[in-house]
């Protein structure tokens, strides 16, 4: 502990890191809680899987055109976005067989092309391995602003609109019957969705960020008893666990990433067991 504690206080990429865990826990606290409850995490799996090209084509457009403002977390956006927008349009307007057709279509595509993106950019593009499995250790002052930005946006969005975006989870007919656009609601929801994989990406990668998504919001939902409080404890859980990420991974050289996912699904499986356990000796 004394080794982490000490490296933290004087290696600057460290310190990125911590901040980067925090500032996604906000995010995924608040999203993760909307995505659990109104059941789409299939759909945020599709909408980060599409992520690949948008960071593909920036860095090949980085590298390329030359042009070294073009961050790939901006990409990741553009294709995140785009992902939602077309995902959302088939669950609102397409029969349910359709949907899903669509939704993997978009996951397969936005795969393949950032593939493709990454194939013909010059260069070795560790970078983008690193968006793929996840490198918080690499985390820049430049993405820590998009990250703060972000998570401003997703906040302010929240606050704007939680009783919209909470009728829409729970009771969607009835929000209908008291003329709540639900339509335009679900395509925002979808769209902090999109915003929030963007900034998990950089923490656990596109591979395992459905899992941060989930796992700690599945873990406050064990105490919570309203849709804020398990806001708030989910965003808790996720900054401490990534922390603990960090501290855990730091000594054995292991992928803080991955680490952090295991962590987290370790502590989801204890709460699991443990309130399933009191239950059956309540009954």
């Amino acid at each position: 502990m004394n080794e982490f504690v000490i490296a933290l206080q004087q290696q600057t990429f460290l310190q990125y890191a911590l901040v980067a865990g925090i500032l996604a826990g906000i995010a995924c606290g608040i999203v993760g809680t909307y995505v659990v409850t109104r059941r789409i995490t299939y759909i945020a799996g599709g909408i980060a899987h599409s992520v690949l090209a948008g960071l593909g084509a920036a860095q090949y457009c980085r590298i390329v055109f030359d042009w070294p403002w073009l961050n790939p977390l901006y990409g990741a956006v553009v294709a995140a976005l785009l992902a939602a927008l077309v995902i959302g349009a088939a669950s609102l307007w397409s029969a349910k067989q359709r949907e899903d057709t669509v939704i993997s279509a978009v996951w397969a595509i936005g795969m393949a092309i950032g593939i493709l993106f990454i194939f013909k950019t010059p260069g070795y593009n560790e970078d983008l391995t690193s968006y793929l499995f996840g490198n918080i250790l690499m985390v820049s002052p430049q993405d820590l602003w998009l990250i703060a930005g972000l998570d401003i946006v997703i906040v302010a969005t929240t606050l704007l609109f939680y009783n919209q975006l909470l009728a829409v989870c729970f009771d969607e007919e009835f929000a209908r019957l008291r003329g709540v656009p639900v339509n335009f609601y679900y395509m925002l929801l979808l769209c902090l969705t999109a915003l929030t994989v963007v900034l998990l990406v950089t923490v656990v990668g596109i591979v395992m960020v459905i899992a941060l998504l989930t796992l700690p919001v599945a873990v406050a939902g064990h105490f919570a008893r309203s849709l804020w409080q398990m806001m708030v404890l989910s965003a808790i859980l996720t900054a401490l666990l990534t922390t603990l990420g960090l501290f855990v991974s730091y000594g054995p050289d292991l992928p803080a990433g991955a680490t952090t996912i295991v962590l987290a699904g370790a502590l989801y499986l204890v709460v699991a067991c443990v309130s399933r356990l009191i239950r059956f000796k309540r009954a």
